[in-house]
């Protein structure tokens, strides 16, 4: 029997937040009570969770309240995550050191180090990037999902880069189905 793959807590604390800045605290939690996802209230993940709770919770709020609008939570904890990255978990000398370099430079540099820790988000799937022109950066999901997940990490990526890279950063994602994963693809001019 396999282990289950983990990700970070984030993937939820952050969702629940983005759930609550839009519905308010009390909807939200009620929310989560109607679908099946009444552990979290009051109980946010303090370490790696197993993969199949992010999934399962985002499959419930897709269920709930459509693909439209868990895009949009979605993307907003993604955002989040990524401002938590940028205050906790992203040296400060790291950032420093990318915002001196050339896009193209950084770009690769940040990419470099976050495949390192790829397994974080990116769980039981798979993380890769390419230095085409324009660079791109992939995530598979091999965890059964739906597309609207891809919005999470192109959140995260997002004010990643614009951060760290260049303010003007522009990402254009295709997700989708594909042969039984979801495939995550996210072209970012830079």
């Amino acid at each position: 029997m396999t282990t289950p793959s983990k990700i970070g807590p984030n993937s939820i604390i952050q969702t629940v937040a983005a759930l609550e800045a839009t519905y308010g605290k009390t909807k939200a939690e009620n929310m989560l009570r109607k679908i099946g996802q009444g552990y979290i209230v009051g109980n946010l993940p303090k370490e790696m969770v197993e993969e199949t709770k992010f999934h399962t919770l985002v499959g419930a709020l897709q269920k709930e309240i459509g693909e439209t609008a868990t895009a949009r939570i979605l993307q907003e904890s993604g955002e989040r995550t990524a401002r938590y990255l940028l205050k906790v978990r992203i040296p400060g000398i790291f950032q420093k050191f990318l915002k001196l370099l050339p896009p193209r430079p950084a770009f690769k540099l940040f990419l470099l180090a976050i495949s390192k820790n790829a397994w974080t988000f990116a769980g039981s799937g798979e993380f890769s990037y390419t230095m085409n022109r324009p660079p791109e950066i992939s995530v598979k999901v091999t965890f059964p999902t739906q597309p609207v997940v891809g919005n999470f990490y192109l959140g995260t990526f997002n004010a990643l880069l614009k951060e760290l890279v260049n303010p003007e950063t522009k990402i254009k994602p295709d997700i989708r189905k594909e042969n039984g994963n979801i495939r995550c693809h996210y072209s970012c001019e830079i």
